[in-house]
């Protein structure tokens, strides 16, 4: 009797604990990487800090059975390597350039493609418009899920003279960014460096670079105005544009119940708001920056933008649209929103 007893007791206990071992299996804790300095919620790189608005919400909506661990400054895994472990599903969600994933898949290059997007309006229409279609199901079909659409304008930082004009460039050594844009720099003269943006500051201190095309924001975040003598500037147009979204595995993407998933998606897309809006205004601040540190900042104009296009149209785009079919149809299609 008193062993029949003990086996109902412990049976009973299993039977009520159930609802709670449930809600235990359910939570669940994710990675996700960048290679940009760690801050807060309200200060610091604007990207570190939509991951860290994104998760906050995500967790919230999830009643705490998303979690989320940020990993800054590349110190989870080499920021080369984000990528394609989220296709392997060894690594949760990161937010980086997808251009850095060209030598991989080269149809993911147009997200760097020097002057096929010459603005924030036209760059956000992507995600709406067939061009935007075909690069979700490309990555979808790559094992990756695009959860913020993230751009932003870019510029040059130099040692010394500013870079406006593409015969500005002759002689210099300079980092592009992507396999396209080192392409526009070449034909304009320069000697091509390829590195992660978060290399550039130590390229440029030892002389081993001369100029650096980035973002606005990574200009601020990497303090390269201590090593630049001039800047040019996104903030009146640009001849590119970087797209460096927050993306997630979709092998992880597709293992949580879909309530979770909703949350993911709900949340990755109210936080474009703020990336289009903290964009526009790092392309402001980071003039300022510069100036204070004594740097000459110069802006684009129109006709310089349309000289680097030309180049771009005669080298990149074509040697882009050559690769395979997959490229030459998302040319044409990002072409539609020109």
């Amino acid at each position: 009797m008193k062993r029949r007893s003990l086996l109902q007791s412990v049976g009973g206990f299993s039977l009520s604990a159930l609802p709670f071992a449930n809600a235990f299996a359910q939570s669940k804790t994710l990675k996700i990487s960048h290679q940009f300095p760690g801050g807060t919620i309200k200060e610091g790189d604007f990207r570190d800090r939509l991951v860290r608005m994104f998760s906050a919400e995500v967790e919230k909506r999830t009643k705490g059975n998303l979690k989320f661990e940020i990993y800054p400054g590349s110190s989870l895994m080499k920021t080369n390597a984000q990528f394609s472990s989220m296709r392997k599903g060894a690594l949760d969600m990161a937010l980086i350039p997808l251009s850095y994933a060209g030598g991989e898949i080269p149809e993911v290059n147009i997200g760097l493609m020097p002057g096929l997007v010459v603005s924030y309006e036209q760059a956000y229409s992507w995600k709406n418009k067939p061009v935007g279609a075909e690069l979700n199901r490309l990555l979808l079909d790559k094992g990756i899920v695009l959860i913020s659409w993230i751009w932003q304008a870019g510029g040059v930082a130099s040692r010394n003279k500013p870079i406006v004009d593409p015969e500005d460039a002759k002689g210099m050594k300079v980092r592009g960014g992507s396999r396209e844009v080192d392409m526009i720099l070449k034909e304009a003269g320069a000697a091509v460096v390829t590195l992660p943006s978060n290399e550039i500051y130590a390229a440029m201190q030892t002389g081993a670079m001369d100029a650096a095309m980035t973002s606005s924001t990574s200009f601020i975040s990497f303090h390269l105005e201590e090593v630049a003598k001039a800047l040019t500037t996104g903030r009146k147009g640009a001849y590119w544009f970087m797209f460096e979204p927050l993306m997630m595995s979709k092998a992880i993407f597709d293992a949580l119940p879909q309530d979770q998933r909703d949350a993911i998606m709900a949340v990755g897309a109210e936080m474009e708001k703020f990336a289009l809006e903290a964009a526009k205004k790092d392309d402001i601040e980071v003039a300022n920056v510069y100036q204070k540190a004594g740097a000459k900042v110069v802006d684009l104009t129109p006709a310089s933008i349309k000289k680097w296009q030309a180049i771009a149209r005669e080298t990149a785009w074509k040697d882009y649209a050559s690769k395979n079919a997959g490229c030459a149809k998302l040319l044409a299609l990002a072409e539609q929103t020109l």
